[in-house]
């Protein structure tokens, strides 16, 4: 019945039965404002937005009531889902952006054109316009309004990712969590970024991280292209897990869903590369390429990448040239002439050079150099046609590897194409004088006189550059030094003393100084080495204080103690300070006595049982 049907078209909308409702609209024999209301609604969750944003405008043009501005803020959102999923760029609505919301749409869109900076400045215009929206209403608080802006500032974190700043996106991130928002769609989002960021690092936040987007519902409350990213980032984070099994099972069900997507077969292949299993690898891309001839040219840079990982520059090298789309750019060229040098086969990279140059002469391209994105060593001139650069560089190198005739006919060739080109006659005269000495001094004469050539240099301001090996003297020093030498006063070199070794404070002339003094004690001729175990016996065992068998303590008996040394200023020390011989001067006694003394200052000095 007509009567119910926005009833049940509405409860099927709630309950996710998107597509049932949708039947049951058209179904109906008159469309009211408010089917069309929901119409616009199911169109949007089907992602039909050119459909969604034709059914918006006719509700706006046709309806004035309490609810246009949540109309107006419905068609925005289309726009900015067409500017972030479909690549379209969005027509000026003229919706004036009084409410949040619509400074949140507007800067979503900003970010689908890649215009960063100027979302930045929506989202903070729109978190402005919330904070002094909600702050009127007296029963809302702080902590409604922070999980009102939570997706605002999901949406700054992402900017800030995009534009590199990701310690700030992570920070933002992980603010938002902690909040804890009841939008699973916003968490889900969330978690994937952080996902992303920490990309092979940090994988057991990451794996917490996937939970919230395994959470009910979500499935309903994203894209198909977000939903996408997320099973992506599942299947890798599973790889870098070195979760296999799980890997492959993820990557199978992304390529079933979407057959001709590229990513599934790229994580298959660098899970089995992981696996060590570089030619089913290869095998698995070589398939997908003959299937999907669109995805061809990066599946192929892909195997040649992985024959290069495998030393296989060869191989690679065939593999690239099948690129029939890249294989005449001059990126590619050169990547070609690179590898082919690498492997010393000069013949197959003069190949390369010719074909392409046959090729643009063909086509007669005469557009700027484009780089194909790939290492290259070869320097091109986008000033000039590339087919001419193409020609310059082969004749480089060509005269590089001792090509020497072959680089004459094409710097020949260039000549022709240009009289007026110095450079390109000095490298021709160059290539002949290693070849036709005569032949260089008859294109010589086409070099123009020395005369003719105006050089505008500043020769001062070139001696005097940081990079001159040969700086000219001031003035000032210049006349100073002639002046000296008109008045007989030559430079006279500083010479520098040479001090005087210090000698031992009690050196005595006479004595003869031990001439192995410089020799360490165990080279030396007199050194007898030191005698181990003589007091062995002497030590005690037992408890403290018992008495070994056969030892005695007597006074008597034991050495007396060594001589006190005598005062300062006394005779005896004044004495005994002529009568001393250095001791670098004298030969030193043996071990043992040094030993002895060793024990004596340990006997005086050390802590007595008694």
């Amino acid at each position: 019945s007509d009567v119910i049907a926005f009833e049940k078209a509405y409860c099927e909308y709630r309950l996710n039965r998107i597509e049932s409702a949708l039947r049951t609209i058209q179904s109906a024999s008159q469309q009211t404002d408010k089917l069309k209301e929901l119409y616009g609604q199911v169109l949007y969750r089907l992602e039909r937005y050119d459909d969604c944003l034709a059914t918006y405008r006719d509700l706006i043009r046709n309806s004035q009531d309490e609810y246009e501005e949540e109309r107006k803020t419905n068609l925005s959102a289309v726009v900015a889902a067409q500017s972030t999923w479909e690549r379209v760029v969005p027509e000026d609505l003229g919706l004036r952006e009084a409410t949040y919301e619509l400074c949140y749409n507007s800067a979503c869109a900003l970010i689908g054109q890649g215009k960063l900076n100027e979302a930045m400045k929506k989202l903070q215009k729109a978190e402005g316009l919330c904070r002094q929206s909600l702050s009127e209403d007296s029963d809302v608080t702080e902590e409604d309004i922070e999980a009102e802006l939570a997706i605002i500032h999901g949406q700054m974190a992402y900017i800030m990712q995009l534009q590199g700043r990701t310690e700030d996106a992570l920070q933002l991130y992980n603010q938002i969590i902690k909040l804890k928002p009841t939008d699973v769609g916003l968490l889900a989002v969330i978690a994937n970024n952080i996902i992303t960021i920490n990309k092979d690092q940090n994988v057991f936040d990451s794996k917490k991280k996937v939970k919230l987007t395994n959470a009910e519902g979500v499935e309903h409350k994203l894209s198909k292209k977000q939903l996408q990213a997320i099973e992506f980032n599942k299947a890798l984070l599973a790889m870098y897990t070195n979760q296999a099994e799980q890997c492959r099972k993820l990557a199978a069900g992304l390529q079933a869903q979407s057959p001709e997507h590229l990513l599934p077969v790229l994580i298959q292949a660098a899970q089995l590369c992981r696996e060590k299993q570089h030619a089913r690898a290869v095998s698995l891309l070589q398939d997908f390429a003959e299937q999907h001839p669109a995805s061809a040219a990066e599946i192929k840079l892909t195997m040649a990448q992985l024959k290069i990982a495998q030393g296989s520059v060869t191989k690679a090298c065939i593999i690239l040239r099948s690129i029939e789309e890249l294989q005449h750019k001059p990126g590619m060229v050169s990547a070609l002439v690179t590898m082919y040098s690498h492997e010393e086969d000069i013949d197959s990279a003069i190949e390369v050079f010719t074909q392409a140059i046959q090729w643009y002469q063909q086509h007669q391209a005469s557009q700027g150099i484009q780089s194909a994105g790939l290492c290259c060593r070869c320097v091109f001139q986008p000033k000039s046609p590339v087919h001419l650069s193409l020609i310059r560089e082969a004749a480089n190198f060509k005269l590089k590897h001792g090509r020497k005739k072959e680089a004459i006919s094409d710097l020949e060739e260039l000549w022709k194409q240009n009289p007026k080109d110095v450079h390109t006659l000095a490298q021709l005269i160059s290539a002949y004088s290693l070849v036709d000495p005569e032949k260089a001094k008859v294109l010589s004469k086409h070099l123009p006189s020395s005369d003719t050539l105006s050089l505008k240099v500043d020769v001062d301001a070139l001696e005097n550059s940081h990079g001159a090996t040969y700086v000219r003297k001031k003035a000032g020093k210049l006349a100073g030094d002639s002046q000296q030498k008109e008045q007989g006063q030559g430079d006279v070199k500083k010479k520098k003393k040479k001090k005087k070794g210090k000698l031992p404070k009690n050196y005595d002339p006479k004595v003869t100084p031990d001439p192995e003094r410089w020799l360490p004690m165990r080279e030396r001729s007199y050194y007898r080495g030191r005698k181990k175990g003589k007091k062995k016996d002497q030590v005690g065992k037992g408890t403290q204080g018992s008495t070994t068998a056969g030892s005695e303590l007597d006074a008597s008996k034991t050495a007396s103690s060594p001589p006190t040394s005598p005062r300062p200023g006394s005779a005896a020390a004044i004495s005994a300070a002529s009568n001393v011989i250095p001791p670098r001067h004298q030969k030193p006694a043996g071990a043992p006595a040094t030993k002895k003394k060793q024990q004596q200052k340990k006997k005086k000095g050390g802590k007595s049982g008694w």
